[in-house]
């Protein structure tokens, strides 16, 4: 009897386990985006324009549930290429032009109260007084501009392994005639020229580009890497004399109020940009709305 009461203990023993073994199974199989990424977004550096809009995107959509999580470009998309390889959701804070699109099959989620603004465009903007002290390079740097595939093959390179600087070089030797487009007229110059720029694959792409251009009429040009408001600052208290990558009419709005008397916008190098919410394909969500529902 007594070994009969032991066995039947086992065997209650052994159907709670698996019942409680298929419970956790259908329920992770079952559980929300939220609960598989324990409610994160995965963002770039804090000071971004993006995650602003992605702050300002939680609480308009109610999604109090959910943490924006700061870091920098090459750590969102270190994340993301790990997701990617093992095929699980993320949901990150993205921009494009970006290498990632091309490399990884990715949506923008579709963002119904426009928190994010619409198309902006990439301006070069410079320190007051620049055009005056270096005018043949300010000349140049008024005549740049490019297009998302032009900045993309370089942005490629650059994720695959290329030296930035090479990578520029490459793309400069492949595109000569718009280069002597951004160089016609421009005289040779002299002197050190500063530019300003954030550690996004955009911005390293454009600056090293033009760091190649504008050694090649005689100026010496240095590299400062910042945070956005940083970037606005320098240009601004006249420590560095530019900025390639001057987010506007929205992202980067409040830098430019703030630093508006201090710089020159010079002109817009890139149109058709885009920013919001970006997700793999085989995540089945097809909106912002989406992340409190599904």
């Amino acid at each position: 009897m007594k070994k009969i009461s032991s066995l039947l203990a086992l065997c209650l023993i052994m159907a709670f386990a698996l019942t409680g073994c298929g419970s956790s199974a259908t329920s992770s199989k079952n559980a929300s985006l939220g609960d598989k990424i324990d409610y994160t977004i995965t963002g770039i550096d804090a000071g971004a324009g993006e995650m602003g809009m992605a702050k300002d995107a939680l609480s308009q959509y109610d999604l109090s549930d959910w943490t924006l999580q700061s870091g920098s470009d090459a750590t969102m998309t270190a994340a993301l290429a790990k997701a990617e390889k093992e095929k699980k959701p993320i949901v990150v804070v993205g921009y494009s032009p970006h290498w990632m699109f091309a490399k990884y099959d990715l949506k923008y989620l579709k963002d119904p109260k426009g928190v994010f603004g619409k198309a902006e465009e990439i301006h070069t903007v410079v320190h007051k007084g620049f055009e005056t002290k270096h005018p043949n390079a300010a000349k140049l740097l008024k005549q740049f501009n490019w297009t998302p595939d032009d900045m993309g093959k370089v942005m490629l390179d650059i994720s695959n392994g290329m030296d930035p600087q090479d990578a520029a070089k490459k793309w400069i030797k492949a595109n000569p005639d718009l280069v002597s487009k951004w160089t016609n007229g421009v005289n040779n110059g002299s002197g050190t020229i500063r530019l300003a720029y954030v550690s996004w694959a955009s911005s390293i792409a454009s600056d090293n580009v033009i760091k190649q251009v504008l050694e090649s009429k005689g100026y010496t040009v240095k590299l400062q890497q910042l945070q956005a408001g940083g970037m606005w600052t320098a240009v601004a208290k006249g420590d560095d004399d530019a900025m390639l990558s001057a987010w506007l009419p929205t992202t980067h709005k409040a830098y430019y109020a703030k630093n508006k008397d201090q710089v020159t916008d010079l002109a817009t190098n890139l149109k058709g940009t885009k920013l919001g919410l970006v997700v793999p394909k085989y995540v089945k969500i097809d909106s912002i709305e989406d992340l409190k529902t599904k």
